[in-house]
Order: structure tokens, then sequence, then C-alpha cells
């Protein structure tokens, strides 16, 4: 039996001075083609671009994660890790997706930098919590690529980090290495307090 996924916010949400847009690792490995491809990942750039542009419009924060793996990561599947080699720092397959219309003051994240520590959280071995506080966020809408991990991951912290999070439920896809892991995501997410919420209130 599969398990329930709360229905997005039906009630349409308001940006407010406090708000940050997380945008998680839209690269090009993650997208079709890439080294390490979601399913369907390059559908939720055109819906980021339209988060992009009302955070833009109301002069709020957008951050940008991004995998920034060293050669030798630990990650990789030549060093014991599950996954191919992907997100290689500075190569093509690291960079931020053309389509993606990142403004020119995105703050830029970079996770995973270590090669002996794998970093799903955009918090785990970065400044982010310090400098969100520092710009006094409090609200973080995170979208992107994938559910199931650094999504998950990310909002894990955030709630433990005592923020209200908002999860663009038509803005992430999963890898659902196992059937049904970004359906279990959500749930999960759910259920540490983090809404489920889509452009315009509109039902998933």
């Amino acid at each position: 039996m599969s398990t329930p996924v709360a229905s997005p916010e039906r009630d349409r949400w308001h940006l407010r001075p406090g708000d940050v847009l997380l945008v998680t690792d839209i690269q090009n490995d993650f997208l079709p083609g890439g080294s390490l491809a979601v399913a369907g990942g390059d559908e939720v750039v055109p819906v980021l671009n339209r988060y992009i542009g009302e955070f833009v419009a109301h002069a709020l924060p957008v951050y940008a994660t991004r995998d920034w793996h060293p050669p030798q990561h630990c990650s990789f599947h030549a060093q014991g890790g599950p996954w191919p080699v992907h997100c290689v720092a500075g190569t093509q397959g690291a960079e931020f997706a053309t389509t993606l219309t990142l403004p020119p003051d995105t703050t830029v994240i970079s996770k995973a930098i270590l090669p002996e520590r794998e970093a799903y959280s955009s918090f785990e071995g970065t400044d982010l919590d310090s400098r969100l506080r520092a710009t006094g966020i409090r609200r973080l809408f995170i979208g992107g690529l994938a559910t199931d991990y650094c999504v998950l991951n990310t909002v894990r912290d955030a709630r433990r980090l005592g923020y209200e999070v908002l999860v663009l439920a038509d803005a992430i896809r999963a890898v659902d290495v196992q059937p049904g892991d970004g359906q279990r995501a959500e749930a999960e997410m759910a259920s540490l307090g983090a809404r489920r919420i889509t452009l315009g209130g509109r039902a998933a």
C-alpha cells in the first residue's frame, strides 16, 4: 500500500519579507542526457523560472545550490559509492541548466565539496544557515532535484533548524531508486511540518 501524501495548499500563498527561494541542484548531470539524469527533471525548470519571477518581482532573495564534487568523490562508483560520476566541479555537467533563469544576484551554495564526505542537504558542510540568519530569513520555499535525496535532506535540516518550509510540489522530481521513494519523501516532509504548495495554489 502506498504512503498517502498530503494535498497541496489550495489557498493562495503570499510572499513576504523573510522569504527565500532555494533552487536545488538544477544541474546538467541531473537533467536528460546527464550522467545521473532524474526522470522528468527538465520539467521543473520552467516552473522554477516562474517561482523565480515571483521572488524577483517582490525583491526577495534567490539561492541556488549545486553539487560541486571533486573528481574522486566518495559517492562515485569507483570509490565504492552508489552513484556514477556526476557534477564534478568546473565541468559542463556541474553547470546550472542554461534554461534556468537565475537572477544575477543569486547566492550560489556549493555542497559535497570534500572527497570523503557526502552532503545531500544544502545545509551540510555549507554556510547556508549562517547566511540565511544574517539576512533575517525565516521561511524557505524549496524546489528542485531530487525529491528523495537533496530536497528531502534539505527540508529535514531546515525544519530541525527552526525554519518554516514550503515545498514546491510542482517543481520537484524523484530519483525513485526504489519505487515510491519520492512519494515517501513527500510524506515525510509533510510529517515534519513542511507545507506543499503549487503556483497559484493549484492542486498538483
